[in-house]
């Protein structure tokens, strides 16, 4: 039987008579959910809850704030295997990648921990003859988080739980492909003792966002997904007034330099190519050859292929689950045929793997050979397809990966130290691996790439995120001496 996926508006469960959608076991493409949309009048009172419960959010002490992200961690922790089922089941991702994913999430709930240096301010005593000037940070009000399927939790964590640290009340729209984990992040917050109407959430798809993108109690919109969502939400969302952030796609790129170190360099490439079956933002999807060495980092890569298996993420022998949606699966074959259709190499073909015969499998594909101008190379393709792009030269690698449009993460590997040095600083591209291929800063950085892979000026999670989340206000005081006073109408200096 079906489980029913409510909002969650105040810590109570709402369910409009509105549309419902399933919710597909990718693994089987069996329904084991059905997810209820949120109309209008859902949407306009999750705000309104979220509007309320500011008031006295942002008055609640930052010690008591800080108790609740510590209750939180510890109830997360102490049910990850319950959490990681969730999220296993919904996304199709192993059992082992999902606890990764907790992890990486669990990062920025123990760094936004830490809140009370995070929302320090800045004091400056006689700035002029009797002046003093503070700047404080302050929070936005009712801010909206749009998160993806592919990390149903830990995208969730970084953006929700920043916001409630700097004192900002939440809706939250989850992907409706996954809409478990997040209920359930949810849930663990309010058990942590987080108030109810401070993190809500609303399900949906298109017509929810506008809806919070045009409303104007919504102050700021975060988003992941693809840049071409990315870049209209980014467009609305300024033109109706807001602070947002919206990161886009991306085409990662790893160079492997002739000096490298071929079997740790291939086994990185499977690692960061076939991962949660390529469904991440920072998978690599080009492995960039210098030199003489590609064809035996192509055969590396080709015989670490042929030892992986693909299987749903209750067999624990899968290496790789299925991809998302018989949707995502079509779009990724397409490619795979348009890149033998322009002339690339097919190495190791994923469409005739040995696959279940139920759900949303594609196997691990390696395709060499592989130009800029094919599809396969501009297009995201967010599924497990490697390819493999020639180069003479480390100056053609660099011109190659800074003349893509996207330029989320890229790596170099390499044992030359001056190779490295050189390529950390000439590469376009806002997040670098040196012999690291998914180069995912730690909690106590900023996460986000440039050009298309990011709209806004400001990177997810870490000290850059409490930037995004809160506001500068400066107060400058004087306290005059009754017998100095006197009428100056020229503009105040020393």
């Amino acid at each position: 039987m079906s489980s029913l996926v409510p909002n969650l508006v105040s810590g109570v469960a709402v369910e409009p008579q509105g549309s419902r959608v399933p919710v597909l076991d990718p693994a089987t493409g069996e329904e084991f959910g059905v997810l209820c949309r949120a109309d209008e009048q859902t949407v306009s009172e999750a705000i309104s809850a979220a509007e309320k419960a500011f008031v006295s959010w942002r008055q609640t002490p930052l010690a008591k704030r800080t108790e609740i992200m510590f209750n939180l961690r510890q109830i997360i922790r102490s049910r990850a295997d319950e959490l990681a089922k969730v999220i296993s089941r919904e996304h199709g991702k192993t059992l082992d990648d999902a606890m990764g994913e907790i992890t990486r999430g669990l990062e920025n709930v123990e760094f936004c921990a830490g809140l009370l240096s995070h929302m320090k301010g800045e004091f400056l005593e006689q700035a002029a003859t009797g002046i003093d000037v503070k700047q404080i940070k302050q929070p936005v009000g009712v801010v909206s988080c749009v998160t993806p399927f592919n990390f149903p939790a830990m995208v969730p964590l970084w953006m929700i739980t920043t916001a409630i640290a700097a004192g900002n009340a939440v809706i939250l729209k989850p992907s409706e492909h996954t809409p478990f984990a997040a209920n359930w992040v949810v849930e663990a917050f309010h058990e942590a003792g987080l108030p109810p109407g401070v993190l809500n959430v609303v399900h949906g798809g298109k017509e929810v966002v506008d809806q919070l993108i045009e409303d104007r109690r919504v102050k700021a919109i975060s988003f992941v997904g693809s840049t071409p969502v990315a870049r209209s939400i980014y467009a609305n969302a300024a033109l109706n007034g807001k602070r947002v952030q919206a990161l886009g796609g991306a085409k990662n790129h790893m160079v492997v330099m002739p000096d490298a170190d071929l079997e740790a360099a291939a086994d990185c490439a499977i690692s960061a190519g076939f991962g949660s079956a390529g469904e991440r933002c920072m998978a690599i999807s080009v492995v960039v050859a210098v030199g003489t060495i590609a064809d035996e980092l192509v055969e590396k890569i080709s015989n670490r292929i042929k030892t992986l298996t693909t299987g749903p993420s209750t067999n624990s022998d899968s290496d790789m689950g299925p991809v998302i949606t018989a949707e995502a699966k079509d779009r990724i074959t397409g490619l795979i045929q348009s890149a033998a259709d322009d002339g690339a190499t097919i190495v190791c073909d994923g469409r005739g793997a040995d696959l279940p015969t139920q759900g949303f499998f594609v196997g691990p594909t390696l395709i060499d050979t592989v130009s800029p101008e094919m599809a396969v190379y501009q297009q995201e393709i967010f599924g497990p397809v490697l390819c493999v792009v020639r180069v003479n030269s480390f100056d053609e690698a660099v011109e190659l990966i800074n003349g893509n449009q996207f330029a989320n993460g890229t790596a170099v590997f390499t044992r030359d130290g001056q190779t490295a040095r050189e390529f950390e600083f000439r590469i376009e591209v806002g997040m670098v691996g040196v012999n690291v291929p998914i180069p995912v800063p730690i909690g106590a950085f900023s996460f986000g790439g440039w050009k298309d892979s990011l709209f806004g000026d400001t990177h997810m999670y870490g000290p850059e995120s409490f930037n995004f989340y809160t506001r500068r206000k400066v107060v400058t005081t004087k306290w005059p001496n009754p017998n100095e006073t006197q009428i100056s109408l020229g503009f105040p200096t020393n």
